[in-house]
């Protein structure tokens, strides 16, 4: 099969996970909504295409692998809704404009956020679409070297340092054609090698890892994040991991 070999790197990344409470987490490899975002951003997707993420995200299978091991990071955001600049109506996605409803406390005060990133980290990602449908995996590929509009990963402000596309292989699965990638990232200064991965559940039953329950999928007709499914998680290295 066709494979796409991915390269994330960026001063910070978010891949998104179940918020609590002030806390936007992330997890510690992409989200399967993440690269239905990604690449229906490239192939120049709006959020009314319901119909065509929902079979973007059911036709991607990838895995990932830490090429350099990322620091976590915290980002503290204020905001003071009982300014005069904040108390008029706001843009939507969508592109109209709507206003805070709910109580005094939701529309005034000082509201706090924790946003959790990945700091300079990089990644490989060896990712796949199932079927014969378009887009194939070749018309994504042309879309990621010119994008429909700019990339980001995970969210608007983590924008990449290089190119994401490496290039495109064939290779029995994603598994295989990762395993296949060597890691020649160069350290920057204090950082260290990382084989962290993960992988489709039912591929590589043999290597050291274990199986984790996640939920990553979106329902993209009604904006919210829903569904269960596995993925394997272990140490992934290759000759040039040390």
């Amino acid at each position: 099969m066709e494979v796409l070999l991915l390269r994330f790197d960026a001063p910070l990344m978010s891949f998104g996970d179940v918020i609590v409470d002030h806390h936007n987490v992330t997890d510690r490899f992409p989200r399967l909504s993440l690269l239905t975002g990604l690449f229906g951003n490239a192939l120049g997707y709006r959020h009314g295409d319901m119909e065509a993420l929902t079979a973007l995200q059911a036709r991607i299978e990838f895995a990932a692998r830490w090429e350099v091991e990322p620091v976590a990071l915290v980002d503290y955001h204020t905001v003071d809704l009982g300014q005069r600049k904040m108390a008029g109506k706001g843009w939507t996605t969508w592109g109209v404009t709507e206003h805070r409803e709910g109580g005094p406390d939701a529309k005034l005060g000082t509201h706090i956020r924790y946003r959790h990133y990945w700091a300079n980290g990089v990644m490989a990602v060896a990712a796949t679409l199932t079927g014969h449908a378009e887009p194939s995996v070749s018309t994504l590929a042309v879309a990621l070297r010119e994008p429909a509009r700019p990339l980001f990963l995970g969210r608007k402000t983590c924008l990449p340092a290089a190119p994401l596309l490496q290039e495109v292989v064939e290779a029995r699965d994603v598994l295989a054609a990762l395993q296949a990638m060597s890691s020649k990232t160069p350290l920057r200064p204090g950082a260290r090698r990382s084989a962290s991965a993960c992988w489709p559940v039912h591929l590589g039953a043999e290597l050291p890892g274990r199986v984790v329950a996640i939920y990553d999928q979106r329902d993209w007709c009604n904006q919210i994040h829903t569904g269960r499914r596995l993925r394997r998680e272990g140490i992934l290295p290759d000759e040039e991991v040390v």
